[in-house]
C-alpha cells in the first residue's frame, strides 16, 4: 500500500480488493479501524479547521475519494493510479460483512432513508446481519446513541453525515462504540435508498461525477465547487512552486 502525505494529510492509495482485505485482516486481528475519505473540499477545509484535521489525520486509513484529489496528487508528482470510490467500497465491505457472518449498524441520514438502505442491502445480501439502524439527529443527546451502538453488537459501523460532523463523532467516541470498523460514507446511503442517482458509468471513469452532482442539484453545488476547486488549486500552485514565488 502507497503511503503519503498531501497539502498537510496522510493519506494511502491501493485497490479495492487490496483494502478489503486489509480490512478484514485488522477485524479478524481484533484490531480497531477508522477509515475516511479525503476530496477536495475536506482538503481545503483542514487547512482552516484544526480539529477536523486531527480527526482525519488520527484515523487508521485514509483515502482518496474525488477526481480532483486524484489530480492533485498526480501534479505533484505521487503515482496514483485512481480514485477509491466510496460506494463500491461500501458495497464491498457489506458483502465482506456477510460472508464473514459481521454485523453492521447503520447510523446517519433521514430515518426513512437509513430505512430503506437497510431494506436494500438485505435484499442485495440476504444473509447480512443488520443490527440496528438509526436517522442523523441525534445530536442532543450523542451518549444515548452510543450506547444504543455499543448494545447493538455491531462490528461494522457506516456513517452518513456531512463533514466535519462525522470525523469529529467518530474521533470523539471511538473507544466508547464498542465496534471494530467505522466509516464514514457521506451521501450513500441516499444513492442505495435510490433517492439520488450515480452519474452514468461513462462519466464515473471520465472523473465527471462532481458535474454530474452539479447538475443534480445545481443550486447548493455550485457555489461549493466552485469556491472549494478555486482554493484548491491555489494550494497546488503554491505546494508546487514555492510559497515565495506566489508573494508580490
Amino acid at each position: 500500500m502507497q503511503r503519503f502525505v498531501f497539502l498537510g494529510s496522510p493519506m494511502a492509495a491501493s485497490s479495492m480488493s487490496e483494502t478489503v482485505d486489509l480490512i478484514s485482516k485488522r477485524l479478524h486481528n481484533g484490531e480497531f479501524t477508522q477509515h475516511t475519505v479525503v476530496n477536495v473540499a475536506k482538503v481545503v477545509n483542514m487547512r482552516s479547521d484544526a480539529e477536523l484535521a486531527k480527526s482525519v489525520t488520527e484515523c487508521d486509513i485514509i483515502y482518496i475519494d474525488g477526481m480532483g484529489v486524484v489530480c492533485g496528487t498526480r501534479f505533484l508528482g505521487h503515482d496514483v493510479s485512481e480514485r477509491m470510490a466510496g460506494v463500491g467500497l461500501f458495497h464491498q465491505l457489506n458483502r465482506m460483512a456477510e460472508i464473514e457472518s459481521l454485523s453492521v449498524f447503520y447510523l446517519g441520514a433521514k430515518q426513512e432513508i437509513v430505512e430503506e438502505t437497510a431494506k436494500c442491502m438485505q435484499k442485495t445480501h440476504p444473509h447480512l446481519v443488520i443490527v440496528g439502524t438509526h436517522h442523523g439527529d441525534f445530536w442532543d443527546d450523542e451518549v444515548s446513541l452510543v450506547k444504543l451502538i455499543k448494545d447493538s453488537g455491531a462490528k461494522l459501523l457506516f456513517f452518513a453525515i456531512t463533514s466535519p460532523n462525522k470525523e469529529n463523532f467518530i474521533n470523539k467516541w471511538r473507544g466508547q462504540l464498542g465496534v471494530d470498523f467505522v466509516m464514514g460514507v457521506g451521501g450513500i446511503f441516499d444513492v442505495v435508498a435510490g433517492k439520488v442517482q450515480r452519474a452514468p458509468l461513462w462519466m464515473q471513469k471520465s472523473g465527471l461525477e462532481w458535474l454530474y452532482r452539479v447538475i443534480q442539484e445545481p443550486r447548493r453545488m455550485w457555489k461549493r465547487y466552485l469556491i472549494t476547486n478555486s482554493k484548491f488549486a491555489w494550494l497546488l500552485l503554491k505546494e508546487k512552486f514555492g510559497a515565495n514565488q506566489w508573494q508580490s
